[in-house]
């Protein structure tokens, strides 16, 4: 992450104050953006400050920057980044690829299907550009596992393996690890006790005798 480091600092100059709309700036963010995805770094407020730069000239709109942020924005699921990103984005370009096809991905999590995100993920390979984003199948898999581990308490271990893109058995078993998962011999696969994860509260109310009569005595 050496060079997202030495850009970091800049670049949090160029955001202040006014001079984050200059669209002179737009070259460097691009660059940065682009740095993001290649050192798997993330800077969301200078993201949005390019689009928001797409938005003031749009003779100035990069196709391939505007995916390399959405599809960084998908990465930091569940936070609403992905939602930020997509409403300052022009109706027209999103109808354009790969930024259509981003933004069918980013339904398909946001409603946990899963499998038909891989699905669709693998026959658009080649036109989502992900070769250029390192960690972002890994990081939507932690994504998932999050999902998993507020909605389950037993899953089948076969459900579990495909719902982060069909893992194999060695994959799998290394994020079991991870999340402290355990499975047993039924092919069944603990996440947690749900209940454990409620904390009841007592609720004690003090009314005094004079409030009491008060009422009693209104409603005669």
């Amino acid at each position: 992450m050496a060079l997202f480091e030495q850009m970091c600092a800049n670049v949090a100059k160029l955001l202040k104050d006014i001079d984050r709309y200059n669209p002179e700036n737009l070259t460097t963010l691009e660059r940065y953006v682009d740095t993001q995805a290649k050192e798997n770094a993330y800077d969301l407020e200078a993201n949005l400050a390019v689009l928001k730069l797409y938005q003031f000239n749009l003779t100035f709109f990069q196709t391939t920057v505007t995916a390399q942020i959405l599809l960084k924005a998908l990465t930091n699921f569940p936070h609403t980044d992905f939602t930020l990103c997509k409403c300052m984005i022009n109706q027209a370009h999103q109808k354009e690829q790969p930024i259509k096809q981003i933004l069918y991905l980013g339904d398909l999590l946001e409603t946990c299907h899963f499998q038909a995100f891989w699905h669709a993920l693998d026959e658009n390979m080649d036109l989502l550009l992900l070769n250029g984003i390192t960690g972002f199948e890994d990081s939507i898999r932690k994504f998932i596992c999050h999902v998993v581990g507020i909605t389950y308490q037993h899953i089948d271990r076969w459900l579990l393996a495909e719902m982060p893109g069909d893992l194999s058995d060695s994959q799998l078993k290394v994020w079991m690890s991870k999340y402290g998962w355990s499975s047993n011999e039924a092919g069944q696969v603990f996440i947690c006790s749900q209940e454990e994860s409620i904390k009841p509260k007592n609720i004690v109310e003090k009314i005094d005798f004079e409030s009491v009569s008060s009422i009693m005595a209104s409603s005669q």
